[in-house]
């Protein structure tokens, strides 16, 4: 039987903070780029703002925030161990500019439990708004997986890739790159992200069953959002959806092809199946 978390729905949290120097600074150099001209920072640095800051203390066992019933916990104390980023759809309504004085409001939308195919999942869905020195910047709708703990003998995920080699020619723009442990490192630091998955092997291996390190979702999306400014400039919306981890260490092809005003986005393995997909508009 599900449980009831409707005293759950409408919770919020408040963050507030400072886009200032040193961390613009490190955000552009994780990524390997070079400093805007002008105040304008990229799209994508509001995923290094205002992040959850537990106490070490009150990490769990995977690294995240310990989930409780506090009346302070925004995250409910869902019984699976696994979490996952699944996808976000983002507006952005306004850049942000190196000074800006950052305020967020997270809020609880819903909260779900299924059966899948690998057992009882659950779903919680946030909304989070980003003002800007007062002004509405960014409107994000965040969905979060919870899942079962991985048997010891599971098949580690995602698969070896096999022989077949992915094929540009349907891309418009294709950028190929190679995901470091020290970039999941660095972007990990950048987030305040201490899910072990990203950074210790041993663990995301042999307690999560993952074949290596695996790379953040918003870092896709980051490096998605990079590319579609490439083609397009900033955009107006962008949205992305997590269907396969990918891992550090295997080739990684971003690519993006215009479809009116829209564009289509995708992260893919070295044999070109999708594991990431994502959409634009400018």
């Amino acid at each position: 039987m599900a449980t009831d978390w409707s005293d759950w729905i409408g919770r919020e949290a408040r963050a507030a903070e400072r886009l200032d120097e040193s961390l613009a600074a490190r955000w552009l150099a994780t990524l390997d780029l070079t400093a805007p001209e002008g105040a304008v920072l990229p799209q994508g640095i509001h995923f290094a703002l205002c992040t959850p800051q537990a106490p070490t203390a009150m990490l769990g066992e995977d690294g995240h925030p310990a989930r409780s019933d506090d009346p302070a916990s925004l995250y409910p104390p869902i019984d699976l161990p696994r979490r996952m980023w699944a996808g976000s759809e983002i507006a952005f309504l306004r850049p942000l500019m190196l000074g800006d004085r950052i305020d967020k409001l997270s809020r609880v939308v819903s909260l779900s439990e299924k059966e899948g195919r690998s057992g009882r999942l659950a779903f919680l869905e946030l909304e989070h708004e980003i003002a800007a020195n007062g002004e509405p910047a960014i409107r994000e709708r965040q969905t979060l997986v919870y899942r079962e703990t991985a048997a010891p003998d599971t098949a580690l995920v995602p698969p070896v890739v096999g022989e077949k080699l992915f094929d540009p020619k349907a891309w418009d723009r294709v950028q190929t790159m190679v995901p470091s442990e020290a970039l999941l490192f660095r972007f990990s630091a950048l987030t305040f992200n201490t899910h072990r998955i990203h950074y210790d092997a041993p663990y995301a291996r042999d307690i999560e069953r993952y074949r290596g390190p695996v790379v953040h979702g918003p870092l896709i999306a980051t490096l998605l959002l990079q590319l579609a400014a490439e083609v397009a400039g900033p955009v107006g919306a962008f949205g992305f959806s997590a269907r396969s981890p990918a891992i550090a260490g295997d080739i990684l092809h971003l690519a993006v092809r215009e479809q009116g005003n829209a564009l289509e986005l995708a992260a893919l393995n070295a044999a070109g199946a999708v594991l990431t997909t994502a959409h634009a508009e400018r």
